[in-house]
């Protein structure tokens, strides 16, 4: 029978928690990838280091290179309570959008280490807050605060990792071309590549890079039952003048992640550039640009399952995460992936 593309639980499956991933495999090039190949339903069980075997020939490769922010840190309110601040992104003139833990209201004042504190300036029902950021205070900005975190913040794991980051995570968390700082999340396909792995990859493909930055969003819940009701989360996004020649050309092209497909599919759709991306691919909006999907596995009843579906359908998503299963894939962020070609 059919399953219904539009529910929500149409895109559950059952994973049991050795299967994910809470570190990477050294080096990260040995984790498994799971070949899916379209013309013929054939797969192949592979390891990152030999990717370049399974990409067709003249393909371009496009890569998310935007930098993971230190943006988890602990402060207090006047009043001596305790408050963790996950920062998400930039929100107006020197203002942040942001995400508390701990009861807060409009003007609450929260202290950070190094002189660091900020002023909620506003509250969301979604959850989400508000506030400008001092030093000594003095109101600052985007660049200076990225610099104070860097020395005072934490990267912020995803949830399902159940484990405060470590020395480690500053480099694992990381993509090898992570240049511009604004996520919070990893584009996590992107963690496998070593320097040998990315240097073969460069003189065998013609290779380019685009900057989304990965939103807290990311790991929000579907919680509506019909999955066109879900109020997809936006994120900022520019794509340079090589990458959109690749784009606007008839280049077969493989996109490395999930948020890089976003990212290209939102300019196919609307030709802006740079901007807020808030596209959602799931089988009944499919991908209509790009050409091949290097993706991790993900989770239960996520907009990334969806995305996934809309390469190749939810019954043959959730068959090869069965597969994955059998095969003892690691799941999730510092896990295992999937070539879709």
């Amino acid at each position: 029978m059919k399953r219904k593309m539009t529910n929500t639980n149409t895109y559950d499956y059952d994973l049991p928690k050795e299967f994910i991933a809470s570190k990477p495999v050294y080096p990260a090039s040995k984790a498994k990838l799971l070949v899916y190949h379209r013309s013929n339903q054939q797969v192949t069980h592979t390891t990152f280091e030999h990717i370049v075997d399974s990409i067709p020939q003249n393909t371009s490769i496009i890569l998310n290179d935007t930098k993971v922010i230190k943006a988890r840190i602990f402060g207090q309110k006047s009043t001596g309570g305790k408050v963790e601040l996950l920062l998400n992104k930039p929100f107006g003139q020197n203002q942040f959008l942001c995400y508390i833990r701990g009861k807060v209201h409009i003007d609450t004042k929260i202290y950070f280490e190094k002189d660091l504190s900020c002023k909620v300036l506003n509250l969301f029902e979604d959850g989400s807050r508000v506030v400008q950021f001092f030093q000594d205070d003095k109101i600052i900005d985007f660049v200076q605060l990225i610099e104070i975190l860097n020395t005072i913040g934490h990267l912020p794991l995803p949830p399902y990792i159940n484990r405060e980051d470590t020395q480690e995570d500053n480099q694992d968390y990381q993509t090898l071309f992570a240049k511009n700082y604004g996520a919070v999340a990893a584009p996590t396909a992107s963690l496998h590549f070593t320097k040998e792995l990315l240097e073969k990859i460069k003189n065998s493909f013609e290779t380019s890079t685009l900057t989304l930055h990965v939103g807290a969003g990311t790991f929000k819940p579907i919680e509506v039952e019909n999955i066109l009701e879900h109020p997809m989360h936006s994120e900022s996004f520019t794509i340079p003048a090589k990458t959109l020649d690749i784009i606007d050309s008839n280049k077969k092209i493989l996109a490395v992640g999930t948020t890089v497909t976003r990212t290209i599919e939102y300019y196919y759709k609307t030709k802006l550039s740079s901007g807020e991306a808030d596209i959602f691919l799931h089988p009944l909006n499919k991908p209509q640009r790009v050409d091949y999907l290097l993706t991790n596995f993900h989770f239960p009843k996520s907009t990334l399952i969806m995305l996934v579906a809309s390469f190749i359908g939810v019954e043959k998503t959730l068959e090869l995460y069965e597969l994955a299963k059998k095969n003892n894939y690691r799941f999730y962020s510092y896990g295992d992936g999937m070539l879709i070609i």
